[in-house]
């Protein structure tokens, strides 16, 4: 489903920054539909650990 306010765009490709930066609006929001199954990586899982703004 594409929600017109809060459907992300992930951008893939050179093509797709390019198109997403450059094109009229009705052209670069064709890049606003949902990805093909397998397209993300879970690249980590669980709680978030967030130490503080402390910069060693």
């Amino acid at each position: 489903m594409i929600h017109p306010k809060a459907m992300p765009v992930i951008l893939t490709t050179q093509d797709e920054i390019d198109l997403w930066m450059n094109a009229p609006p009705e052209e670069a929001l064709t890049l606003q539909r949902p990805l093909p199954d397998g397209a993300l990586t879970i690249v980590a899982r669980g709680g978030k650990k967030d130490e503080g703004g402390l910069v060693a």
